[in-house]
């Protein structure tokens, strides 16, 4: 018999009709965060065993928009660009592993589906959604990158707005913001095909950039708006206090993690 192939699914004895090719994946993308502090509690309830809150500026968050091109190493999908064109939005908070201070992904919607097959295997939670935000350009009405310059943000899920941010640059900055500045320390999890056997996978993983490359970073601020919505739960993370707002260009090379632990998180499997 002949094997199948592909990395992920479909496989198929070409592999050719997988979802998503093999690592090493590269992104270049636009990203808009925006930081503000919210109720630690809030971020606690999203951090499972063995996970703890950061010991400095526990309810920090990083709510961030990205316009993303990405493509695997031959390049090839930037030529088909519905293959490595997609928007995301996502909520980032830290904590902390063995004295160690990580970032993690909370929250993340998406709105293509390889990008939620690719967050599959890294560990995002990954939800479809509808996202938009300004993109800059030298010519005409759209903005520059300077100072005054306006950005606007939204993000949708199941025909409900869930969060809109505007954005409004000031002057370069030294850094993109410090909630997303660390490796990520992410669950890995999927359930027994069996009732009542609990998780088949259950790894918490580190993951991060090989590579990457960024131009100036922004500083500016941000107005900033979550809502409520009947099956999600952003706006739990509500703005307490805000902190900065940043615009940078940035250039990113995902070529796999490092297993931490396996099995210790007592999340459920239903």
């Amino acid at each position: 018999m002949s094997p199948v192939r592909g990395y992920f699914h479909p496989k198929t004895g070409s592999g050719a009709s997988s979802l998503i090719p093999s690592p090493p994946w590269l992104y270049s993308g636009d990203l808009l965060t925006v930081e503000y502090r919210t109720d630690p509690a809030r971020v606690r309830e999203l951090l499972p065993e063995p996970l703890e809150l950061a010991d400095e500026d526990p309810g920090a968050v990083a709510l961030i928009w990205a316009d993303w091109q990405s493509c695997s190493h031959s390049g090839a999908e930037l030529l088909d660009p519905v293959l490595s064109q997609y928007k995301e939005a996502f909520a980032v908070v830290r904590c902390k592993y063995r004295g160690q201070t990580y970032s993690r992904c909370v929250y993340i919607w998406v709105d293509k589906d390889f990008a939620i097959a690719r967050g599959l295997h890294q560990g995002y939670p990954k939800k479809l959604g509808s996202i938009h935000q300004t993109r800059p350009h030298p010519y005409g009405p759209a903005p520059r990158i300077e100072a005054g310059a306006r950005f606007g943000a939204t993000l949708a899920a199941a025909d409900r707005r869930l969060a809109q941010a505007v954005v409004t640059l000031r002057e370069p900055a030294e850094s993109n913001g410090f909630v997303n500045a660390h490796p990520m320390a992410h669950h890995r999890w999927l359930p027994s095909i069996e009732k009542g056997k609990g998780l088949a996978l259950d790894e918490l993983v580190e993951t991060g950039a090989a590579s990457s490359e960024a131009g100036q970073p922004w500083l500016g601020e941000a107005e900033l708006e979550l809502f409520e919505a009947p099956t999600e739960e952003l706006a739990r993370l509500e703005v307490r206090e805000p902190i900065a707002a940043y615009y940078r260009q940035v250039g990113v090379v995902w070529d796999g993690g490092r297993l931490l632990e396996v099995g210790t998180s007592g999340a459920s499997a239903g």
